[in-house]
């Protein structure tokens, strides 16, 4: 399987796009600072423009890199959480347009999940995560179960788990500079 994960490394690291398992669902991802290849994502999922991007990180010295301040609040957020945990944070910088809210936030995901943290630590950036699945459209829980569609579109498919199942939609919070913490999703 290193051979899996390096082909997908590489495909990420050339303006490619990926599915591959997550913490959550199967996904389909990028280099969250490559444009083009977000665009890529973009057309894939037929997506509106509007709508922004959750990334996967390894730490948070990672994603202190693209959020240059945040609420101190967010570290005990993501360390007394017992699921995968989506905070949105202000101001994200040094990401490509297109993953960003019209408000110029960013959905960032600490994972654990050691597949990611391979792609992820192979690229030494952001992956986008966003479900693998035309808009609008439920998600395959297994690989099987994923549209031929979507998978013939992207760039490479990273076959690891492909027989677990994957169905654990993480908790969303938004957290502004002040503190102030908002749930999204529970």
């Amino acid at each position: 399987m290193i051979d899996n994960i390096q082909n997908a490394i590489e495909t990420l690291k050339s303006g490619g796009t990926i599915l591959y398992p997550t913490d959550t669902i199967w996904g389909i991802g990028c280099d969250a600072t490559n444009e083009e290849a977000c665009q890529k994502i973009m057309d894939i999922k037929k997506r509106p423009e509007n709508k922004s991007f959750v990334l996967l990180a390894d730490s948070f010295n990672m994603v202190e890199l693209y959020i240059p301040d945040f609420a101190d609040v967010v570290y005990d957020l993501v360390d007394l959480s017992t699921r995968p945990l989506t905070i949105i944070y202000p101001n994200a910088r040094k990401l490509a347009p297109s993953v960003l809210a019209e408000d110029g936030s960013i959905g960032i995901r600490i994972t654990t999940d050691p597949t990611c943290l391979k792609l992820i630590r192979g690229m030494r950036k952001p992956l986008v995560s966003t479900s693998a699945n035309l808009s609008g459209e439920n998600f395959g829980k297994n690989y099987g179960e994923i549209s031929e569609d979507i998978k013939s579109k992207v760039d490479f498919c990273l076959k690891e788990r492909v027989n677990e199942q994957l169905n654990i939609p993480s908790q969303i919070i938004k957290v502004d500079l002040d503190g102030t913490v908002e749930i999204i999703r529970k």
